[in-house]
């Protein structure tokens, strides 16, 4: 079978903390799993969007910053040998004789699986763009849509455009 051909028990569509904890537990019930997921990394939001902030409802952790229970996580399924798809997304899945699935990537990968199971949250995303003309050539420099680290804004003035939790936990975390 060439790279972009695969065949596995289940295909999980998603790499955030649900997607790699339902690896671990496929891989307790002895079935092995690809996992695909639109960002370059596993870990989802808790990966891309705030890894330093401190997430307050997991259990048996009174307190645990994002990107440490991403590695936990990661550190649990590791045992049971996930095949990571990441920087693509499932373009399409069709039910094939024989109760399987076929889903077909962004990259061409196909994965031959008996399950497929979606643990994809809110989904891809990517940076809700004020609509300024140019605002492109300042992102990264004096533009930002997510908060990595902390320590980046550490002595600087910030301003925060939006609302929600996550705007006020920044607000109050810088």
């Amino acid at each position: 079978m060439p790279d972009t051909e695969h065949r596995t028990d289940v295909a999980i569509i998603g790499a955030g903390p649900a997607g790699l904890f339902a690896v671990f537990e496929c891989g307790m019930l002895k079935m092995h799993c690809h996992v695909v997921d639109a960002l370059d990394v596993a870990g989802g939001q808790c990966a891309a969007l705030y890894p330093e902030k401190p997430i307050y409802d997991i259990p048996g952790y009174p307190v645990i910053e994002a990107a440490a229970l991403v590695e936990k996580l990661r550190e649990q399924a590791a045992p049971f040998h996930p095949v990571y798809h990441l920087g693509q997304t499932v373009e399409t899945c069709e039910r094939r004789d024989g109760g399987r699935f076929l889903l077909v990537t962004s990259a061409g990968t196909r994965i031959d699986c008996g399950a497929v199971l979606i643990a994809a949250g809110v989904g891809a995303f990517g940076p809700n763009r004020p609509p300024l003309p140019g605002i492109e050539s300042f992102e990264n420099k004096s533009v930002f849509y997510y908060v990595t680290r902390r320590d980046d804004f550490k002595g600087k003035r910030v301003v925060i455009a939006g609302g929600g939790d996550s705007a006020v936990d920044w607000a109050l975390a810088l």
